[in-house]
């Protein structure tokens, strides 16, 4: 099934995941829009999307911020009148990954990101989705949700944990509605994300990890499913695993 016609909103659109979710969807016809916290990152994207032929439309915003979130899905039915797709992927890590060293403002900052903006974003779509019959809400989580540890740190892990728990509860609450949700759970991703690791990992230990393509190709297949099939949850494991050992030390400062 093609997106021409439809509307896909990503949220971290602007590196990584999300740019290039983006660009794969703009690829098969739909128009996106890409919602970060970085107005020239968001126009990068948009020009590429442009320079292809494609529709992208930037919205620099925080996704924690309900009101922000929902003046722009007021905009997009504006302009498009149709939601058809929101990917929920913002979010990030702390610098600090353990309990006792990690300030209560980086605490609150993971959650915001990674679980409260995808709630605000989820809440203010769904109503039009809800009036069309249709929709795909599709949401980004990790493997640190269910292998939690220092490596990836407590309140990432316990982010993204949650973000599984609530796809799970929009199937049940909005069950026979014609909306499908479904969560990507990616292992290690080679994305910018990395280099704000305490200790970031080489280029040898990049070129083992998931690459964004591989993730967009995930958010692309359940994005184009016939609206009668949902796939609630995709893993998607690296193949080799490897010696993290040298990167899980942190100072206790």
């Amino acid at each position: 099934m093609s997106l021409k016609g439809n509307v896909c909103i990503i949220t971290g659109g602007g590196s990584g995941i999300g740019r290039d979710a983006a660009l794969t969807l703009a690829r098969d016809g739909a128009a996106v829009v890409i919602v970060g916290r970085t107005q020239a990152k968001l126009n990068a994207v948009q020009a590429e999307i442009a320079a292809e032929g494609g529709t992208a439309l930037p919205y620099a915003l925080d996704v924690a911020d309900y009101d922000a979130v929902q003046q722009m899905v007021d905009d997009v039915l504006e302009q498009f009148g149709r939601i058809d797709v929101l990917v929920n992927n913002a979010g990030h890590s702390s610098h600090h990954r353990r309990l006792l060293n990690t300030p209560p403002e980086e605490m609150r900052s993971v959650i915001d990101s990674n679980l409260i903006g995808t709630f605000f974003c989820t809440k203010a779509v769904v109503p039009a989705m809800l009036k069309a019959k249709s929709g795909t809400i599709i949401n980004i989580s990790s493997l640190a949700a269910v292998t939690p540890g220092p490596f990836s740190g407590f309140a990432y892990g316990a982010a993204k944990a949650a973000v599984i728990n609530f796809t799970e509860f929009l199937n049940v609450d909005l069950r026979n509605t014609g909306i499908r949700a479904s969560v990507v759970v990616p292992g290690e991703v080679a994305t910018p994300i990395l280099d704000k690791r305490p200790i970031p990992p080489d280029a040898a230990a990049r070129a083992t990890m998931v690459d964004v393509a591989e993730t967009s190709a995930a958010i692309h297949l359940i994005a184009t499913l016939p609206q009668r099939s949902n796939i609630p949850e995709l893993v998607i494991r690296p193949t080799m695993y490897r010696n993290m050992a040298g990167e899980t030390v942190e100072l206790d400062g």
